[in-house]
């Protein structure tokens, strides 16, 4: 069944547009860039989604990430509705806060402290204060795609929806916050040496996606974040590592323990909520001691470290294992491998960057590692192969510039009947180009 033919999703839309900007509460959704009519999802059960047609869906989004052990596992359900009885916000500490940090620093001990926030933006956003009141300096350097949320100061040459939309520069971003945001290139340790020498003793921070996921997926070089702290150390700058995505994903203890390289600070979401609005920022106990009550810095949030969030992370957390990443990552080569053999046997250009869990099939001819190379990929051809693989029951992201999620709930089978999808998707859309 065509994704645009007009249903209950259809209806929604039209009815959201008259209330919610373009439809939607987040751009991406709006499938402005692939086209159609976005599904409203109803319900989703493991690694699969259902919309308000009533058409199932195997799901490579997951919520952006967050789900890694599938949607609503009837064990966390349990106990986001015991702790719903107990009351949803206090305004006030508990326990359970408590318990995710030490869960958080067990697995990532470079996180020595820790503050709950309730979004990836707010932790990378209260970061980058924390950088600037530690150091006295103004200046960060970001790197061109990588996205930090929708915080003045990174959208800049933001990846993500940003870039998905066209519009990777922001109106409403004043030209003095701008002009303290120094954007060096992915993957090129030469461009943040060059911008660390022009602007001595200015830099804050330098933040970045250790693994870069905003452009779509795109793995660190060799050298490269190891070169990245040891510049931010020769500097006196902060190195921020946002693993809002990679954080868990990436490994047991993110991109950092993946990577060996250890960041001042890390930003952290999706994970640690188990699906529910959450965000955290930590790192050395010097430089956390700035925030408030503690320092000086302030940062508040009336809603941060709720019981439900925090329960629902705790849950996640307790989950990962071994086994799962080893089956995570054996799932991942068999997605990967199977769209590029579909590729290859259509006779259609593809690259597919992927880590583990987390992958991303780029409409290219040439091999995709910075934010230049993934934008040259097609992504006309990317939005026919959404809407083929739409139609025959996948649910991948809708844009060429973000990652496909793998969760504990997929199976060897669901992935085959991903790739089987690919396969016919393909082949169709190379008849249709030879016409």
């Amino acid at each position: 069944m065509s994704p645009s033919r007009r249903g209950a999703s259809a209806t929604l839309f039209a009815r959201a547009k008259r209330i919610l900007p373009g439809g939607v509460d987040s751009p991406v959704r709006a499938f402005a860039a692939v086209g159609g009519t976005p599904p409203f999802i109803r319900r989703a059960r493991g690694a699969r989604l259902v919309d308000e047609d009533g058409r199932s869906y195997i799901d490579y989004v997951m919520s952006w990430g967050p789900l890694i052990h599938g949607h609503a596992p009837p064990r966390l359900t349990r106990a986001l509705a015991d702790a719903t009885s107990r009351g949803t916000s206090f305004g006030a500490p508990t326990a359970l806060e408590v318990d995710l940090g030490q869960a958080v620093r067990a697995l990532m001990p470079a996180v020595e402290r820790i503050r709950f926030v309730n979004s990836g933006t707010e932790a990378t956003m209260s970061a980058l204060r924390l950088a600037r009141a530690a150091t006295g300096r103004d200046r960060v350097i970001k790197f061109a795609g990588c996205y930090h949320g929708h915080g003045d100061a990174f959208l800049v040459q933001a990846g993500s929806g940003a870039t998905t939309l066209g519009v990777p520069d922001s109106p409403g971003v004043p030209k003095a916050v701008a002009a303290d945001t120094l954007v060096a290139r992915y993957n090129d340790l030469d461009s943040v040496a060059k911008l660390l020498r022009s602007h001595r003793r200015r830099v804050a921070a330098i933040i970045v996606e250790p693994l870069a996921g905003n452009m779509g997926v795109v793995p660190p070089v060799p050298g490269f974040l190891e070169g990245l702290r040891s510049l931010s150390t020769n500097h006196s700058a902060i190195l921020i590592f946002d693993e809002v995505i990679s954080g868990f994903r990436a490994g047991p203890g993110g991109a950092q323990e993946r990577y060996g390289v250890r960041p001042d600070l890390t930003c952290l979401g999706k994970i640690i909520g188990g699906g529910l609005p959450v965000g955290a920022y930590g790192g050395r106990r010097d430089l956390m001691n700035h925030v408030a009550p503690a320092g000086g810095m302030y940062q508040a949030g009336t809603l941060s470290g709720n019981p439900l969030a925090m329960t629902a992370g705790l849950w996640t957390l307790s989950q990962l294992s071994p086994a799962l990443y080893a089956r995570l990552a054996r799932l991942g080569t068999q997605l990967a491998e199977g769209l590029a053999d579909a590729a290859r046997t259509a006779g259609i250009d593809l690259q597919v960057n992927g880590h583990g869990s987390v992958l991303t099939p780029f409409f290219s001819k040439t091999p995709v590692r910075d934010y230049e190379s993934a934008t040259k990929a097609d992504a006309a051809s990317y939005a026919r192969f959404f809407r083929g693989m739409l139609a025959r029951g996948i649910y991948p992201p809708p844009s060429q510039f973000e990652g496909w999620f793998l969760s504990g709930a997929h199976t060897a089978r669901h992935v085959d009947e991903t790739i089987e999808a690919a396969r016919a998707t393909l082949r169709s859309m190379r008849r249709r180009a030879r016409r």
